[in-house]
C-alpha cells in the first residue's frame, strides 16, 4: 500500500539575539528585559531563539557595535549554534550592517529590531493603506543599506578585483549602474507609494469630516502590543470580530465599531496599532494616516497589562508615542486590564509598581467582562463633561437635526410650535456648534420715545 505523503513545513530559521547597554543611556527596559521582549518579536515573526547574548559599553564601537572581541565571541556563538539569523536589540546604521555581515558570513542574515519589526508588519497586514504604509517603511530603511547587496559584483572578478577593491576592469562601472538603477526605482516606488497613501490620507479626511457632520463620538483604544486592545473592542462590541492572538503585533490595521454606552447613546470605538518601546521612526512616520484616527478622537482608553512586571515603562512607552504624534488634548482612561490574573499578592505588587496610575485606572477584565460597565460609565462621563445648555427652534424640514438633538443631548424640553420644534437641553461642546444656526435671534427692544 503507498504511504500517503504528508504536508510538511519548512523549518524555522534559528535566530540569536544581541542586546547592548550604553553607560549613561536611560533606556526604558532594562538590557535582559529588553531582550526578552526581542524574543517575543522574533517568535511572532516565525523564528526559533537558539540563543542570546550581550554587552555594557560606554559608546557603540564605530565598526561592529559590539566591539571587536564581542564580536568575534558572537561568530563563535553563531557557528555553534547552527544560526541563521543575528538579530540586535538596537537599530544598526549601514556601516555596522555592512561590517557585521562580512564577520558573520555569507549564510548568516544580520538584522536589527526595526528590521524585525518592519517583518512582522508585512506579515500582518490585510487592507491595502496598511500593506502601502509598510511598504513604504521597509523601502525607506532598506534604501540606505543597498551597497551590500552588491559587493557580489567585486567577489566574482576574481584576481586584481578580489585583492585591490576596485571592482576591476569591466565590472566596476556594471556595479555602480545596477546599484543606482535600484536606487533610482527605489526612490521612484517611494514617491509612489507616497502619492497613493495622500490618496487614502485624502479618503480618511472625508470619512471623519462626515462622522463630524454626524457628531458621532469617537474613543480611541491605544497601549501597549499584547496588552489586550482588540479582547476589549470585541467584549464591548459583543462580538468575535477583531483578531485576538496571545502575540506581539497581531492587529496592525484599525478597526472600528459601534458601541452602546449607558445613557442611551453611542460611540465609535477604535482599535490602534499597539505600540512598543524603540517604536522606529519609520513606522510612526509610515502609519502616520491611520495614527491620525487617535488625534482626531475624543477620548482615549489606554488598556494597560495590569500584570505584566514592566506595566509602568509600558505606560512611559504609549505616553512618549503619543507626544510624538502630538496628541495632547484629548482626555485620557486608564484600564487596568486582565486583574483577573491577579492574585493578591500580585495586586499589591502592581499597586506597588504603578503607584498613582493604579488609582487613577479603571480595573477591568476584557476576557471575563468585568469592570466593563464601570468603564463605560467612565467613558460616558468624559464625553458629556463639558455640557453647554442650549435652545433651539428647527423646523420640521431639517428632522436631521431633530435627529441630531435627540441623539447626543441631553433634552430637557420639548415643544412643538407651528414654525417647527423648539428644543431645549444640554449638549456636548464638540456639537454645539452644529445647532447654531437654530438658535432663536433675541428680539431688539424697540427704542424708547424721546421725553418731551
Amino acid at each position: 500500500m503507498p504511504k500517503t505523503a504528508t504536508p510538511t513545513q519548512p523549518p524555522s530559521e534559528r535566530a540569536f539575539l544581541v542586546g547592548l547597554e550604553v553607560h549613561g543611556h536611560l533606556a526604558l527596559l532594562g538590557v535582559e528585559d529588553s531582550l526578552a521582549e526581542l524574543a517575543l518579536l522574533a517568535d511572532t515573526a516565525g523564528l526559533r531563539v537558539v540563543g542570546e547574548t550581550y554587552q555594557k559599553i560606554n559608546k557603540p564601537d564605530p565598526n561592529t557595535f559590539i566591539g571587536s572581541g564581542k564580536a568575534a565571541e558572537l561568530k563563535d556563538f553563531v557557528e555553534e549554534t547552527l544560526t541563521d539569523v543575528v538579530i540586535f536589540d538596537e537599530e544598526l546604521s549601514p556601516r555596522h550592517q555592512r561590517e557585521l555581515e562580512k564577520l558573520m558570513g555569507e549564510n548568516v542574515k544580520v538584522l536589527d529590531r526595526t528590521a524585525l519589526i518592519l517583518d512582522i508588519f508585512a506579515q500582518h497586514a490585510r487592507t491595502r493603506e496598511g500593506g502601502l504604509q509598510v511598504e513604504l517603511a521597509q523601502y525607506e530603511y532598506r534604501l540606505p543599506r543597498l551597497t551590500r547587496q552588491w559587493t557580489h559584483l567585486a567577489r566574482q572578478a576574481g584576481g586584481a578585483a578580489g585583492r585591490g577593491g576596485n571592482g576591476g576592469v569591466g565590472l566596476r562601472g556594471p556595479g555602480e549602474t545596477q546599484l543606482e538603477a535600484d536606487r533610482r526605482e527605489i526612490t521612484g516606488r517611494i514617491v509612489h507609494l507616497q502619492r497613493e497613501l495622500e490618496v487614502v490620507r485624502a479618503h480618511r479626511h472625508r470619512y471623519q469630516a462626515q462622522r463630524k457632520r454626524n457628531a458621532v463620538p469617537v474613543v480611541a483604544i491605544v497601549g501597549y502590543t499584547n496588552a489586550g486592545k482588540s479582547t476589549l473592542l470585541n467584549a464591548l462590541v459583543g462580538q468575535a470580530e477583531v483578531l485576538v492572538a496571545d502575540q506581539l503585533f497581531a492587529t496592525l490595521d484599525p478597526t472600528t465599531r459601534r458601541v452602546a454606552l449607558p445613557n442611551n447613546k453611542t460611540a465609535l470605538f477604535t482599535d490602534t496599532v499597539g505600540f512598543i518601546q524603540k517604536l522606529p521612526t519609520t513606522l510612526v512616520a509610515a502609519f502616520r494616516a491611520t495614527l491620525e484616527e487617535i488625534g482626531e478622537a475624543d477620548v482615549l482608553l489606554h488598556v494597560l497589562d495590569v500584570t505584566h512586571p514592566n506595566a509602568r515603562q509600558h505606560a512611559q512607552a504609549v505616553q512618549t508615542t503619543l507626544d510624538e504624534l502630538n496628541v495632547h488634548d484629548a482626555p485620557v482612561i486608564l484600564a487596568l486590564n486582565k486583574v483577573d490574573a491577579l492574585t493578591p499578592e500580585g495586586r499589591d505588587e502592581a499597586q506597588a509598581n504603578l503607584g498613582a496610575l493604579f488609582d487613577q485606572g479603571v480595573p477591568i477584565s476584557a476576557l471575563t467582562k468585568a469592570g466593563l460597565p464601570d468603564l463605560l460609565a467612565r467613558v460616558s462621563a468624559e464625553l458629556y463633561a463639558n455640557l453647554v445648555p442650549i435652545k433651539v427652534l428647527v423646523p420640521y424640514t431639517d428632522g436631521h437635526i431633530i435627529s441630531l438633538f435627540h441623539e447626543h443631548a441631553l433634552v430637557e424640553r420639548v415643544e412643538h410650535q407651528e414654525a417647527g420644534v423648539e428644543l431645549e437641553g444640554r449638549v456636548p461642546q464638540r456639537v454645539a456648534s452644529r445647532f447654531k444656526p437654530y438658535v432663536p435671534r433675541a428680539r431688539r427692544r424697540k427704542p424708547s420715545a424721546p421725553q418731551a
